[in-house]
């Protein structure tokens, strides 16, 4: 895809305008602050700009969505952020929401509903292959044709909900040669970052979960490990490079190679 500056539009701007958006872009704690994770952002941000998406951000008022603080065991918290992100969609009547995060699009989408927060809400990946699927999204099979592909299941878009063949069917329209790790599916093994994990020491034990799901990425003997989620994303390339393979192999988020595939 071609290099542009893009204006990613601010939902307090379109307001001062008198102007609402269809969909809130919510960019989540990893997309606002980790610098790998940013380069997603953008992709996807580019994308939604290719396809004249009528979207905003929050921007500065985007806060956690209490996540991490519920799967660590600290419900207040996690009840005091959830209420505050739900008053905020109110002020700006958000009624749908596109998630580049699995944990932010299954917290938005199975738990808040219990706070009364009640949204139409968007994975990004359904959203592309929507997109595809319409003909609107054109990608250039020559870019990554052949390029052999793994795909590693993030736990919340897979068996907490079910979205399993979106982002095959992406990856066999960019590549067609995707590749399947033993475990895969419902069967795929974690990235060792879930429950709040990522937040804490690792355990005792004689190997760490994001070893030995690379171990499983490298068996395929793919170029190319994609993930979904910016939590597998950081375990991942951590055990690339815990195996010195960082080099050669490249992972890369579904929204970064599509980004790169587009027809312009």
């Amino acid at each position: 895809m071609e290099t542009r500056k893009i204006e990613v539009p601010v939902m307090a701007d379109l307001f001062a305008r008198g102007e609402k958006p269809d969909y809130l872009f919510w960019v989540g704690c990893a997309g606002a602050f980790d610098d790998r994770y940013k380069k997603v952002v953008r992709a996807f941000a580019k994308i939604l700009s290719y396809l004249n998406i009528s979207y905003a951000v929050l921007g500065k008022e985007e806060t956690c969505t209490g996540d991490p603080a519920r799967r660590a065991g600290n419900e207040m918290l996690y009840q005091m952020q959830a209420l505050q992100v739900i008053e905020i969609f109110k002020m700006y009547e958000v009624k749908k929401i596109i998630t580049i995060c699995p944990h932010c699009y299954n917290i938005f989408r199975n738990e808040y509903p219990d706070l009364g927060g009640n949204y139409e809400v968007i994975n990004y990946l359904r959203f592309l292959n929507e997109m595809i699927e319409e003909g609107k999204l054109k990608i250039k099979s020559s870019t990554l044709k052949n390029t052999k592909i793994t795909y590693h299941d993030p736990c919340y878009l897979g068996r907490a909900n079910d979205i399993y063949e979106e982002p095959r069917f992406i990856l066999n329209k960019l590549s067609g040669n995707v590749v399947e790790m033993t475990r895969n599916r419902s069967f795929a093994l974690c990235c060792g970052a879930g429950g709040a994990q990522m937040f804490k020491e690792a355990e005792k034990g004689n190997k760490e979960i994001f070893i030995e799901r690379t171990e499983d990425a490298l068996l395929t003997e793919a170029s190319v490990i994609a993930t979904a989620c910016p939590f597998c994303m950081t375990m991942l390339t951590d055990g690339l490079k815990y195996k010195n393979r960082e080099e050669e192999i490249k992972n890369l988020d579904i929204a970064e190679l599509v980004a790169q595939s587009l027809e312009l």
